[in-house]
């Protein structure tokens, strides 16, 4: 039997320098050693990155700021250059917006709860230096769309097998759960029962589903629904 397939669908340069004298067999090079703390704050950008996240589902974007010394870290959204928060408190009326910090840690990490379509964008994690450094950061929020392969109306001959595809995009994880209902009732996906079946495969690849009638696919939390219906030729 044929599964249904569900797709799911940032050069740091060590100070140090040297002179070399050429003059003679005395030649020599004479190095230079910093200790890295006389750099100031900069940004480990090998733990920052940009992110993707769900319609809904808390997003987290991660800042690591090396040698911090007294200076705060801020974050500010480019749309419309608003300060969003200084250290870890909140410097906007949206309280989704939620700064946090672990003592002894250099992380500065912006949470964005229940993130809508409209917070995608850039955002900027700034240190307050003269004058203040900023490292950028990308926030995608996504909807998955759910399709199935194929025309919404099927027909088939009584006693054949039907498979139906669905196609779940834009989405950065599998689905939480997947589940599909034959005439307003909920399939068990373990049950031997006859008529209508669904074989459900561990990781990305669940379902397969035969026989005819009302058929309804729903994706939680997303409220992603698919209806098809099915008819015998007789």
């Amino acid at each position: 039997m044929k599964s249904v397939l569900f797709t799911l669908g940032l050069l740091f340069v060590s100070p140090g320098g040297c002179i070399d004298n050429n003059h003679g067999d005395n030649s020599k090079d004479i190095e230079f050693d910093f200790d890295p703390l006389d750099r100031g704050p900069y940004f480990d950008v090998a733990a920052s990155h940009n992110v993707t996240a769900l319609v809904g589902k808390s997003a987290l974007l991660r800042c690591r700021v090396r040698n911090l010394g007294d200076r705060t870290v801020s974050w500010v959204r480019h749309r419309d250059i608003h300060l969003l928060t200084v250290g870890t408190d909140t410097y906007t009326s949206d309280q989704r917006f939620v700064a946090s910090h672990f003592p002894r840690t250099e992380d500065w990490t912006l949470e964005v709860k229940y993130p809508q379509l409209r917070d995608s964008g850039t955002y900027e994690c700034q240190i307050s230096t003269t004058p203040p450094i900023g490292y950028s950061m990308h926030l995608s929020v996504v909807e998955p769309v759910t399709t199935v392969i194929g025309e919404p109306e099927m027909y088939i001959n009584r006693g054949s097998t039907m498979n139906l595809t669905c196609v779940v995009e834009f989405s950065p994880e599998p689905p939480p759960a997947i589940f599909w209902t034959h005439n307003e009732k909920e399939i068990n996906y373990d049950s031997p029962r006859g008529g209508v079946s669904v074989i459900t495969e561990k990781g990305e690849h669940p379902a397969a589903m035969q026989h005819g009638g009302q058929l309804r696919l729903a994706n939680p939390p997303f409220v992603i629904l698919l209806s098809i219906l099915i008819k015998e030729y007789r």
